[in-house]
């Protein structure tokens, strides 16, 4: 924490010069070229993305002979990622620094960068005391269409030789600045994207016998998907269906239209769950539709899978970071979050742990504040020590074994 707080006003400084500028998706160039201005100064080996604007560095501990050797196979490795991407929101924030470029920082995702520089500055000043190394991943594109899986297939977890031995990333949300949640087991839910276009035939208003109206149909696929899911799933696996989309008819209020469509998202615990999402709703569309005398093309697919975090990382990093911030710093939480992360994708390759740590100011309650992806959520810099500083303590003591 002293080296953190030490640094403290420079990453407050690199995030906010960050915040003023999103940049959407995995084409980043201007924040993946700051990222390397800060990087250039350590003693890390640097690559950036083939087909993304990501940046991967590697800082090879010294914390004992093994680990200097030019032996590479023998040397454990510990990945620590922050994604870098914004948000197609108009910021409405309210702060000095906010973006007037139509995009924000609204998940936060530059508190995450300027905090894994953060800690590769750290780690960097005490690599004699690694027993190991670390590899950094700066990852583009997590909030759609997802740049770990990208990542990942172009070699980030073997950027240090072996594959890495740990996975560790942290997300801000609404909660007390620098407290920590953490669950074992299924973290996050699994994000789905749904969309049903019912097919009918189109006609007059006045004469709906002469029409397949596709509407009616519509709507009471939505009306019963609660039910059905109800119906299902167990109250001990959740899933959430939101229906965000419909889509019908024409210009004219007369006109009966040959197709309407709804669309939504699905959140499910696990490949299982979303597998047999898939198969419910495709029964439950074709029922309705053919009672309606249309018919119906049902598209369901994954976006991302169930963040899950290894019970022992999981419970490993919690020791860590209590012994770095206090007890009291770190809670388990009873139920996994519906929301999605795609850091999924490396902890089904590796065991590790994700974290969300609380970035609220000091005046605001996180019960009420906005949140994540609001045009309006402002989070605290202040915590950016509290993050440098957890990611380096979870590298070190977890390449001290």
């Amino acid at each position: 924490m002293p080296a953190a707080e030490t640094i403290g006003p420079e990453l407050r400084a690199f995030r906010r010069e960050l915040h003023r500028q999103p940049e959407l998706g995995t084409h980043l160039p201007w924040t993946q070229q700051r990222v390397l201005e800060k990087l250039e100064v350590l003693p890390l080996e640097i690559t950036t993305g083939r087909s993304l604007t990501s940046v991967t560095a590697v800082l090879r501990g010294q914390g004992r002979p093994a680990a200097a050797s030019a032996d590479t196979t023998t040397r454990p490795a510990v990945l620590l990622r922050g994604d870098m991407d914004g948000l197609p929101v108009l910021e409405e924030s309210g702060e000095e620094f906010a973006a007037a470029t139509g995009t924000m920082h609204a998940c936060g995702h530059d508190l995450h960068t300027a905090g894994l520089v953060g800690a590769a500055r750290i780690l960097s000043a005490h690599r004699d005391a690694l027993a190991g190394d670390v590899v950094f991943m700066f990852q583009p594109g997590e909030e759609n269409p997802g740049g770990a899986l990208p990542m990942i297939e172009e070699g980030v977890l073997d950027a240090a030789g072996p594959r890495v031995v740990a996975a560790y990333g942290f997300h801000v949300h609404p909660g007390r600045r620098g407290t920590f949640q953490y669950r074992p087991g299924t973290y996050m839910a699994a994000a789905n994207i749904l969309g049903i276009t019912v097919h009918g035939a189109g006609g007059h208003g006045s004469q709906p016998h002469n029409a397949r109206n596709p509407v009616p149909a519509a709507v009471e696929i939505a009306a019963a998907l609660p039910a059905r899911i109800q119906q299902t799933f167990p109250a001990t696996e959740p899933v959430v269906a939101t229906i965000t989309q419909l889509r019908a008819g024409g210009a004219a209020e007369n006109v009966i239209g040959d197709e309407a469509f709804i669309g939504g998202s699905v959140r499910t615990m696990d490949r299982a769950g979303t597998q047999r999402f898939g198969s419910m709703v495709e029964e439950l569309a074709q029922g309705i539709a053919a009672a309606h005398g249309c018919t119906v093309t049902v598209d369901f697919s994954e976006l991302y899978p169930a963040t899950i975090c290894d019970p022992a990382e999981a419970d490993f990093a919690a020791r860590s970071l209590r012994g770095l911030l206090g007890e009291d710093a770190v809670t388990q939480r009873e139920h996994s979050r519906m929301g999605s992360e795609d850091f999924s994708y490396v902890l089904e390759q590796v065991p590790g742990a994700f974290l969300h740590v609380g970035a609220s100011y000091p005046d605001e309650d996180p019960a009420t504040s906005p949140t994540n992806h609001s045009a309006r959520v402002r989070f605290d810099d202040a915590v950016l020590p509290v993050m440098a500083a957890g990611l380096a303590q979870l590298a070190h003591d977890r390449l001290a074994g």
